[in-house]
């Protein structure tokens, strides 16, 4: 039997990255993502898996973003239960955000009981708590670059993505009897060249086949200096004497953006002005990172002496419910980043809610805006935006910023697949909405010259 790699999500979508190798002789499945987004995809998190989870006998984790690992607890209440391989920093995040997540899954079924506007009776979380403790305790970290003997006939390598703190593309080797070894790369998420906080993507290694995200394969960021694009930005806002606010996602993007500020006030570019990071999950995140400080994804640059000068002074953290409703009472100027990233729920809808209303703030969008959130609504254009059940007016500054992306745009994609010693026999580009994954598998057949793939939900393909 030939090998085959099947796509059980991250196909046609940005979210829900799932990917099972089969080698004839074990299963491997690569990332466990959860759908988000539209409801339609949101509803694929609670169908019967395509797949037997008693035959998969590793799991391989490229990083703790939700959308590729927030389905393992899921897994594991459905009778997963062998090992999930990732890397050192990547265990520590994805505690800290499957936690978080479980957390959410219970609440949302206590609340729709309490309403009784759930179809189920009684509505039941997705997973638990304990379901994610227990997907936690099958973490094995595995050091960048050292081979692990992941089933009999394979082996893997994590090696730098340079996407958030811990992440990785990973190197799997599957081991034949009378042939080289087939090789294969997932990529995860690919991250930025040139950006503060985070260090480039390592080399994508010699390979057969290559699974590629495309988030941003049909479009290029804004290449201005990104210091440049938030001074200009901010510093209009400042002198109106008005609230800064960043939905940020809380791993990865908060600290970039809070490092990025604190570089600005530093070299006197910007005023001292408080920052205020209001999103326990953003402050337990930042205490990783600190952690650690020396991982192979982190730029160099952030350590001095040995200690982390990530956030030096003037930057405050909310941890508590009480410590962020006293924000309401603070006057401007100041920089209050919150989570979701995409407006989609948590504390910063309640900061969106009271500062959209008065033009002397800022709303400033520094991340992908997913189909169906409210970034993505703003984004669109409109006078108002729904809040709690309320159209909210647009009347503050809103400005989207592409450069502060932590995903490569097309260019940044392109230069990393030509890192490799020889283009991959092909290419399977997924993990971008279906416009996204077909301009980018065109963009390989032109500059490459590698066969290519964009795969539908639930394809499988034969490896060579």
């Amino acid at each position: 039997m030939k090998p085959t790699l099947s796509f059980y999500g991250g196909a046609g979508t940005v979210t829900g990255s799932k990917y099972l190798l089969d080698t004839g002789r074990s299963r491997v499945m690569v990332d466990a993502g959860m759908f988000q987004g539209l409801k339609k995809l949101r509803l694929l998190n609670w169908r019967e898996p395509p797949f037997d989870i008693d035959r998969i006998d590793a799991l391989l984790l490229t990083h703790a973003h939700i959308d590729h690992g927030g389905y393992l607890p899921r897994l594991v209440r459905l009778g997963y239960d062998k090992p999930v391989y990732t890397t050192p920093a990547s265990c520590d995040l994805a505690e800290l955000l499957l936690m978080d997540a479980a957390k959410i899954q219970e609440e949302d079924a206590r609340y729709a009981n309490k309403k009784g506007y759930s179809k189920h009776r009684p509505a039941l979380p997705l997973y638990t708590a304990d379901d994610a403790e227990r997907a936690c305790q099958l973490m094995q970290p595995v050091p960048f670059g050292e081979w692990a003997d992941v089933t009999r006939d394979v082996r893997a390598r994590f090696l730098n993505m340079g996407h958030i703190l811990g992440s990785a593309m990973i190197e799997v080797e599957v081991q034949r009897d009378d042939r080289e070894p087939l090789r294969i790369v997932f990529s995860g998420d690919v991250g930025r060249y040139d950006v503060p906080l985070h260090s480039d993507p390592d080399p994508l290694p010699e390979c057969d086949y290559l699974v590629i995200e495309s988030t941003y394969g049909d479009r290029d960021h804004n290449h201005a200096p990104v210091e440049e694009q938030v001074r200009d930005a901010m510093i209009r806002c400042i002198d109106r004497r008005g609230t800064v606010l960043i939905p940020s996602f809380a791993v990865g993007r908060s600290q970039l953006v809070t490092f990025l500020l604190r570089m600005l006030m530093n070299a006197g570019r910007l005023p001292e002005v408080p920052i205020h990071i209001d999103s326990p999950m953003a402050v337990n995140a930042t205490e990783l990172y600190s952690k650690h400080i020396n991982d192979p994804t982190l730029d160099d640059e952030i350590t001095e002496d040995g200690r982390s000068r990530l956030f030096p002074r003037q930057v405050h953290f909310s941890r508590s419910v009480k410590e962020s409703k006293a924000l309401n009472r603070m006057s401007g100027p100041r920089i209050v980043i919150s989570a979701s990233g995409m407006l989609t729920a948590g504390r910063v809808l309640h900061h969106l809610k009271r500062l959209l209303p008065d033009p002397r703030n800022l709303v400033m969008l520094v991340g992908y805006q997913a189909a169906g959130t409210r970034g993505r609504r703003m984004m669109e254009g409109g006078d108002t935006v729904k809040v709690h059940g309320e159209h909210v007016p647009i009347r503050a500054e809103f400005i989207p910023l592409g450069g502060l992306s932590a995903h490569a745009d097309r260019s940044e994609l392109l230069r990393w697949v030509r890192t490799a010693p020889k283009p991959p026999r092909t290419v399977f580009v997924t993990h971008g909405e279906e416009d996204s994954q077909a301009s980018f598998a065109a963009l390989l057949d032109e500059k490459v010259g590698c066969k290519t793939a964009t795969p539908e939900l639930d394809e499988t393909f034969e490896l060579d």
